[in-house]
C-alpha cells in the first residue's frame, strides 16, 4: 500500500490518461490493461456497469500493452483516438471486438467506430505517445504490475480479471475508511 501511496500522483493526475466517470469522483479506480487480453475484455462489461452505476467514481485508463506489437498498435491508435474526441467509445468497441486485434482488425473497429482512419493514422506517429506507452510500464513496472487486467483502487491493488462484486467490495471499504459512505 505504501508504494502505491507513493504513486497516488502518477496515478490519478496523469496528463496523459483518459478519465471516465465523474473526474470529481471520491474514488479512483485505475485499470491497467491489454487490448488483446482475454481477461481484460471479460472483465469489460463489468468496469463499463460499475462506471455507470456509481456516479462517484473517477476512472482512469492506462494502457499496458504487454501481449507484442499487435497490442501496442491497438494501445497506440486509442490514445490516438483522443485527438478526434472518441478514445472511450472506440476503446468500447476494441475491447467488445471478437478475436485477436492486429493492425488491419484495429483500423476497421476505428472504421466502424466513427473515427477518420487516415487522420487516425497519421495521430499514431505522434511521439507523445510513446512516452505515454513507457511512462504506463514503468509505473506498472514500480507497482508489480506484471499481467493484465489490474485495477488500483486508492490504495489497494486487485489483481485479474476480478468479478463487479469484488470490485465493488473494495470500492465500498475505501469510501468508509474515507469517510464517504
Amino acid at each position: 500500500r505504501l508504494n502505491l501511496r507513493a504513486k497516488a500522483r502518477e496515478l490519478n493526475e496523469d496528463p496523459g490518461s483518459v478519465v471516465g466517470g465523474n473526474p470529481a469522483g471520491n474514488v479512483f479506480v485505475v485499470e491497467f490493461f491489454d487490448y488483446n487480453c482475454p481477461y481484460c475484455k471479460r472483465s469489460h462489461e463489468n468496469v463499463r456497469n460499475l462506471v455507470a452505476k456509481d456516479g462517484n467514481l473517477r476512472f482512469i485508463y492506462k494502457e499496458h500493452p504487454i501481449l507484442g506489437d499487435h497490442s501496442v498498435i491497438a494501445a497506440t491508435a486509442a490514445l490516438a483516438a483522443r485527438s478526434q474526441g472518441k478514445y472511450i467509445p472506440f476503446h468500447n468497441a476494441l475491447m467488445t471486438h471478437k478475436g485477436r486485434l492486429n493492425k488491419v482488425a484495429v483500423m476497421a473497429v476505428a472504421e466502424a467506430a466513427g473515427l477518420n482512419v487516415e487522420r487516425l493514422q497519421r495521430d499514431m506517429t505522434d511521439p507523445g505517445i510513446a512516452v505515454i506507452l513507457s511512462r504506463n510500464r514503468a509505473l506498472a513496472k514500480a507497482l508489480d504490475i506484471s499481467g493484465t487486467p489490474a485495477f488500483v483502487i486508492d490504495d489497494r491493488l486487485v489483481h485479474g480479471a476480478a468479478e463487479a462484486a469484488l470490485l465493488e467490495a473494495v470500492i465500498a471499504e475505501v469510501r468508509k475508511n474515507k469517510g464517504h459512505y
